[in-house]
């Protein structure tokens, strides 16, 4: 087990340096504190601390999600996480980060220096620095709807794209229609790459034609996802799923805007379920994500990681929430 001296000889500082150092004193260089802690890391060491009852921390890092208010999409995973962490005593940070942010600061050492035993990470891209630091961390970590390949620290939590995507695609099979769009969050990643492959694989469950007009990608944005509805339109596309529900009050208010009955001409559905959803016009039918269940589980997992139980891809079930937003296909649209 490496110890501090073990560090201060590899530096050749001495010992009461390294654990300033690594105890966040202030009266070192912040370059010597990232060199410590960069050479710590590297060197396997471990905090005392980070096991001890009474200092047990856990971090989720969120970025380009909103969770402030109760309506935000991640207010209630965050929610869920603190819920089953607080029952067994773990302080729990949240730290918004940015691309920057995570440039400025490797993941391993900024863990190591805060004490945190382990994280969550909701919002991040593949495009993200700390991504690829994940693929060699050390530290238990666990991602919302993203994935670290081959490496036994790193586990996933999402709900379940195939039966989402296929809930709503029976439903639309159910009332007459044949020509469903699908119109996706922004390429690039995992979730949308998921959701994707689940509308392709049901489509040709039910032996429904569909080609790339039936499909495009959209930033997860009201404004943005107008421009998609005509061209759907003009294929004759008589039902659009979203990949959010922000898309489909988009998708929603442009049909209106076009002269376009929902439902009675185009039925829409979003994708998970937020407290929105009852009050779009019409009301929203939408693939429901328990959020609070999501965070809990978030949590499950990186316990058992924290505990040397090594999970991977853990997806939790998902329902679809009817509203007004869908009805039988309109026979002015026939197949």
């Amino acid at each position: 087990m490496t110890t501090i001296k073990d560090i201060a000889d590899r530096l050749g500082v001495s010992s009461g340096t390294v654990s300033k150092g690594l105890n966040g004193a202030d009266d070192i260089s912040e370059a010597l504190r990232n060199k410590i802690l960069e050479t710590a890391v590297e060197m396997g060491y471990t905090k005392k601390s980070i096991h001890r009852q009474d200092t047990r921390k856990l971090c989720i890092f969120i970025e380009n999600m909103d969770y402030y208010l109760e309506d935000d999409f991640g207010y209630d995973i965050i929610l869920g996480f603190r819920q089953a962490a607080f029952k067994e005593s773990w302080d729990v940070e949240v730290i918004p980060v940015s691309h920057d942010f995570q440039i400025k600061r490797p993941y391993d050492p900024f863990m190591l220096g805060r004490s945190i035993s382990g994280a969550l990470l909701i919002g991040f891209s593949w495009s993200d620095p700390w991504m690829k630091e994940l693929e060699t961390t050390k530290v238990p970590t666990i991602l919302f709807d993203n994935y670290i390949k081959d490496n036994p620290m790193c586990g996933s939590v999402g709900s379940d794209s195939d039966e989402g995507i296929g809930l709503a695609i029976d439903h639309l099979a159910g009332l007459g229609h044949r020509k469903i769009a699908f119109l996706n969050g922004p390429e690039g990643s995992m979730i949308s790459e998921s959701r994707l492959d689940a509308y392709k694989k049901s489509m040709d469950k039910h032996g429904f034609a569909f080609s790339n007009r039936f499909i495009a990608h959209c930033p997860y944005s009201a404004e943005e996802a107008a421009g998609f509805v005509s061209k759907f339109i003009d294929v004759g596309v008589t039902a659009i799923i979203c990949g959010n529900d922000t898309i489909a009050f988009g998708v929603e208010k442009e049909c209106a805007r076009l002269g376009y009955s929902v439902p009675g001409d185009i039925s829409v559905i979003g994708y998970d379920d937020i407290p929105g959803c009852e009050k779009s016009d019409p009301p929203l039918t939408s693939v429901k994500q328990d959020r609070i269940q999501l965070g809990k589980c978030c949590y499950y997992v990186l316990y058992a990681l924290v505990n040397g139980v090594s999970l991977s891809r853990n997806l939790l079930r998902t329902s679809l929430t009817l509203r007004g937003s869908t009805a039988r296909v309109n026979e002015r649209f026939p197949e």
